[in-house]
């Protein structure tokens, strides 16, 4: 059999459902072994970047990891973006990069870049195949490195010479990750600490998300009856209106939860992970920390850890919660929790039509309105990135994806299709400003060509808003962050799907339902925001 079929074969043991990248001649192989797979479908894409972020996008709904293709080159440098996401936001990617001839390694050469230092920083692990043996050991513990707390991604680098070798090896059997909880000393401890805490202060990261540990979190804040707050990516764990629910915290401006954490005497940190917010930007006071996470505390002066509960954050907290947690109910100094939910937005769903207006707040009051409990949203990253962190309460977990580690244009469309593929049946919904769609639009077509359907919103406002909005506060002005935009319906239609146009809340309520309810194809909505 040939290193091509042997790495189909581990892909296949492996659980790998897609494939996406884009075929060049060093893996003109491997491509021909995906076409034999009936596990495998091999989505070939319009950019290698959409490949990584659908790849990422995928691995956080299917609870797996996702895989992406390329060649050498200009393929695996464009790769590097979605690697370099994926890793920071902690989801499990590997991408298996062709390369040239080893012979070709130590000369200049044409394409040829050493992958293997391009793609170190950016991923958890990154390794080149340099005998066809390996190959079934190489791809098993890949898939195990990249799923292993916390995930990250991962690159194989594969010369062309190799993918042609006939070698017998077959698959490694799979085994489970391990899993581990505190010893009851340190629960012992925890509890300890939080008895005799007076205003323990709860904040939730990613982590529980990703481990899936909300019902036994939900359990332990109704025990504790202390306020919670959430990092952009835990948003849903509690429902809006929810008495513990102080809403999101980690915005470089007006971040209104701050004065509630610095009245606590004890901070609660739940699955969270530091490239979400600094501690130094929420805990200047250096509040002592209950660290509750599947790897230990980065200790520093303003994450000063007093216990330490390192293991699987779903069977940690359910041992807690079988250990009498007392209840520990305050509530912040000076009606906190009415100044979140006005600064905001939280509750305002009055349509601005008469003053000429035409907001995101609308907008994302607008799809909570609509959507099930199931709709899936996916914020680009632009200025709209923190008015949904702010304004828009998804009704449960991880059906709000906001990249927050590399923080990332772009990854909007490509990551809708990685969503749709994983939930084909809930409905997806991506947000994304005028700057981040043109990024990668040509995935549309990708989109129309699968068959799937969810909705493009593009907030058209014909400037980097955020950008604009810090160069003025700055500068008193900006510069080089304006431009022009195509006329996006017939940009839509042009792909071949439907593109409407919608200037206020009542218009984009009408288009919206009718996309949510009769499209079974991309459908892009242009919101021309004032």
């Amino acid at each position: 059999m040939k290193v091509s079929d042997v790495i189909v074969k581990c892909l296949e043991a492996e659980g790998v459902e897609y494939v996406f990248g884009i075929v060049g001649t060093e893996v003109l192989d491997l491509a021909e072994s995906l076409s034999k797979s009936n596990q495998i479908q091999y989505v070939n894409v319009r950019h290698e970047q959409g490949a990584s972020f659908m790849a990422d996008v995928y691995a956080r709904f299917a609870k797996k990891a996702g895989v992406c293709l390329s060649t050498l080159g200009p393929g695996a440098t464009n790769l590097l973006t979605g690697l370099a996401s994926a890793n920071l936001d902690h989801s499990p990617v590997i991408a298996l990069i062709g390369q040239a001839d080893v012979g070709r390694n130590h000369s200049e050469s044409h394409q040829y870049v050493d992958i293997m230092k391009l793609c170190g920083p950016v991923t958890k692990w990154s390794t080149q195949i340099m005998d066809a043996q390996t190959v079934p050991t190489v791809i098993r513990k890949a898939f195990r490195t990249t799923q292993m707390e916390k995930p990250g991604s991962v690159a194989i680098v594969v010369p062309e010479n190799f993918l042609t070798q006939n070698v017998a090896n077959q698959p490694l059997p799979i085994q489970p990750l391990p899993e581990s909880v505190p010893v009851m000393d340190t629960i012992q401890a925890a509890r300890t600490l939080i008895q005799n805490g007076r205003k323990p202060f709860i904040i939730i990261g990613n982590g529980v998300v990703r481990q899936e540990a909300h019902q036994e979190l939900q359990t332990f804040i109704n025990t504790l009856q202390a306020p919670v707050t959430h990092s952009f990516m835990a948003k849903g764990i509690l429902e809006k209106e929810h008495a513990s629910n102080y809403f999101t915290f980690g915005f470089k401006e007006n971040d209104e939860v701050l004065p509630g954490i610095d009245e606590a005497d004890l901070l609660i940190t739940i699955g969270f992970d530091f490239v979400e917010q600094l501690p130094k930007d929420w805990n200047k006071r250096k509040i002592p920390v209950l660290h509750i996470d599947t790897v230990p505390a980065e200790i520093n002066e303003y994450y000063p850890v007093e216990v330490e509960c390192v293991g699987n954050i779903r069977r940690t907290l359910q041992i807690l919660n079988r250990s009498e947690l007392p209840a520990k109910p305050w509530n912040p100094y000076g009606n906190l929790k009415k100044r979140m939910i006005n600064a905001y937005h939280i509750n305002d769903h009055q349509p601005k039509i008469n003053n000429g207006s035409f907001t995101i707040e609308e907008i994302i009051h607008c799809i909570e309105k609509v959507s099930s409990e199931n709709t899936i949203v996916l914020s680009d990253v632009g200025a709209h990135k923190v008015s949904i962190a702010r304004t828009y309460q998804p009704k449960k977990p991880n059906r709000l994806i906001i990249s927050n580690g590399l923080a990332s244009m772009g990854i909007a469309i490509p990551g809708s299709i990685g969503a749709k593929l994983a939930c084909p049946n809930d409905p997806v919904i991506c947000i994304t400003g005028d700057g981040g769609a043109l990024m990668n639009v040509a995935e549309i077509e990708t989109a129309k060509r699968l068959g799937l359907s969810f909705i493009i919103i593009v907030l058209k406002d014909s400037m980097l808003k955020l950008e604009v909005q810090q160069m003025t506060k700055q500068f008193g002005e900006s510069y080089g962050v304006t431009f022009q935009n195509p006329n996006f319906v017939q940009l839509a239609e042009s792909f071949g799907i439907k593109g409407v146009q919608a200037c206020n809340s009542t218009e984009f309520e009408t288009v919206l339902t009718e996309a949510l309810t009769t499209s079974n194809e991309p459908f892009l909505i242009e919101a021309v925001l004032s």
